[in-house]
């Protein structure tokens, strides 16, 4: 073994033993040393002042109520960054609902930090503001709060958003500013965002506008952003609230630069436009993109970009909604062009049902329907190469891959019965299975209210704890889906 390689091991084993444990519960107390699970500290600032770089603090699962902002200033390193995450799987909820107005949730200033698995709501301005590098926000969602519920700013860059959630933020009085995500004004560059989720913010899914900073970066990956521009009970949030879903730029004298790379991304139902140039004059990239139903349009770049900078959308769909794109834009094999004739058959399913469902336990996206394509549709194997990963002989169109084996198909009401008989719901399949059939029961507002796996070709599943109304169920067999309204 040479010296060198020695003196990291040691270095290694040195940094890891003096690595603490933090602890944070509701029933704490910040007297406590914080280091066992037993004697823990009820502020999760408190741990966060204390931890240093390889810390680890983990918040027990239940509510903490804060009238002032957490701000997390300390940094740990490439190697060893400081982790604030719930413990093991448990789910807290850190309701700031007692900040002032104007008041931010989490403060981020620090660097490479890993927050993963915390509930974000009710802050006076910000869920989390984000002004630090290097850092992975991870499984963590952001709701009702009166801004954009993370937002990164103030030249914050290489920053990672992996899995979040961000929903109902609204600001007000004019409610024209809060989006879901925002990597906008004075941010970094290298910012990115995977299998993110940003629906009924009343200003934007996501938004990029410049203002003191330009010519940066931005990616985003696996996302999904829909019915923005209204409240939450799904009411138009005003003139002042834009509801677009991803809008990639723009600034005061509309001559700013934001660079954004979306890819497999999806905006629908939104209030104005689902891909939104909004000025910006930087490059705007989107690869096997799909748009659905945007009130206004589902694709707009229309402004003559800066010198050197160039806009490519490939690959992409447009259903049930316009697209208007300048010619400087580079286009190939979208669904609006030849030969292509796109109609609902060309997918498995066009309900949106299920979108905001839970994430699995991963973290990951739930599984839906909505948007895959069909067997048989000819976007299937159609696009063109542009470098990312597909099945088949070419890369299909849309952000989903369709997958022969794994495909979901649409079942029609013949292969399955579901109705309301008094408090119970009953569920008659055509044919025995001998895998569990899911079964999903989701009210208006698209919320689960009841699931079970079955296994009997006739099921009774009692639903007396559900009010009467409209219900939407979805079944899910090994040979299909059905999506279908039925009122008890």
């Amino acid at each position: 073994m040479t010296k060198l390689f020695t003196l990291i091991l040691v270095f290694f084993f040195t940094v890891s033993a003096n690595a603490t444990e933090y602890y944070v519960a509701t029933d704490g107390n910040d007297t406590h040393s914080g280091t066992d699970l037993n004697a823990p500290f009820k502020s999760i600032s408190v741990a966060a002042d204390k931890a240093v770089a390889g810390d680890i603090i983990y918040v027990r699962g239940g509510t903490y109520e804060y009238s002032v902002s957490i701000s997390l200033s300390s940094s740990g390193t490439a190697d060893n960054p400081i982790r604030l995450e719930g413990y093991q799987n448990e789910r807290p909820l850190i309701d700031f609902s007692g900040t002032a107005f104007g008041k931010k949730g989490f403060k981020l200033s620090g660097s490479y930090w890993h927050i993963k698995g915390l509930d974000i709501c009710k802050a006076g301005d910000n869920g989390m503001y984000l002004t630090g590098a290097y850092n992975t926000i991870e499984f963590c969602s952001f709701f009702e709060n009166k801004d954009t519920g993370l937002q990164l700013a103030k030249g914050a860059h290489d920053n990672k958003m992996i899995n979040c959630d961000s929903y109902y933020n609204a600001d007000p009085t004019d409610y024209g500013d809060a989006d879901g995500f925002a990597a906008k004004l004075d941010v970094g560059t290298n910012n990115s965002f995977y299998g993110c989720r940003a629906w009924f913010n009343v200003d934007d899914g996501w938004d990029g506008y410049m203002r003191g900073n330009d010519d940066v970066n931005t990616t985003l990956e696996n996302c999904w952003t829909w019915m923005n521009g209204y409240f939450k009970d799904g009411t138009d949030a005003g003139p002042a609230a834009n509801g677009n879903g991803f809008k990639m730029g723009g600034s005061d004298d509309k001559t700013l630069k934001h660079n954004f790379t979306l890819t497999n991304c999806v905006a629908f139902d939104n209030k104005a436009n689902g891909f939104d140039q909004n000025s910006n004059m930087g490059s705007m990239i989107l690869y096997n993109c799909s748009a659905f139903n945007n009130l206004k349009k589902n694709y707009y770049i229309t402004k003559e970009l800066a010198s050197g900078k160039e806009a490519i959308v490939a690959n992409s769909i447009s259903v049930q909604g316009s697209v208007s794109l300048g010619i400087f834009v580079q286009q190939a094999t979208n669904s609006w062009q030849a030969p292509f004739d796109v109609t609902a058959s060309d997918f498995v399913s066009l309900d949106t049902t299920g979108v905001s469902a839970p994430r699995k336990a991963d973290g990951s996206l739930p599984d839906v329907a909505f948007m895959h394509l069909a067997e048989g549709s000819d976007l299937i194997d159609a696009g063109t190469d542009v470098g990312l990963d597909y099945l088949g002989t070419a890369p299909d169109l849309g952000a989903f891959e369709f997958n022969p084996r794994t495909g979901i198909s649409s079942l029609t009401p013949d292969k399955v019965k579901v109705y309301f008989d008094g408090e119970n719901m009953v569920l008659v399949l055509d044919q025995p299975v001998s895998t569990a059939v899911n079964l999903k029961i989701y009210n208006v507002n698209g919320q689960v209210v009841q699931q079970c796996a079955i296994i009997d070709r006739r099921s009774v599943i009692n639903t007396a704890s559900q009010n009467k109304g409209l219900y939407i169920v979805e079944i899910v067999t090994p040979t299909g889906r059905l999506v279908k309204k039925i009122v008890k």
